[in-house]
């Protein structure tokens, strides 16, 4: 079982992910876009990326929306997908 304090810690930078990208992950699974099931996935495919510092510094550093996630992200699909519903629903 993965440490509360490391889901935590990657559930926030999953956030903050969304965030940079310009979505509100939140608003997402109330609107339905989001599943319960796909944000567990989310964090778990999180806790498993070896630059968690790294990214940690590049979200705190970013001055903005950015266009796509950085290569490294392991929920680049995820986010990428959201951002083209989000666009689309525009």
């Amino acid at each position: 079982m993965t440490d509360p304090e490391v889901l935590k810690t990657h559930a926030n930078l999953f956030d903050r992910m969304g965030q940079a990208m310009g979505l509100d992950l939140e608003q997402e699974a109330i609107d339905g876009t989001l599943r319960f099931e796909e944000i567990a996935e989310a964090v778990l495919r999180c806790t498993r990326c070896a630059c968690p510092k790294v990214c940690d510094r590049t979200l705190a550093s970013l001055e903005g929306e950015i266009e796509r996630t950085p290569d490294y992200c392991r929920n680049a699909d995820l986010l990428a997908y959201l951002k083209e519903e989000r666009i689309a629903a525009e």
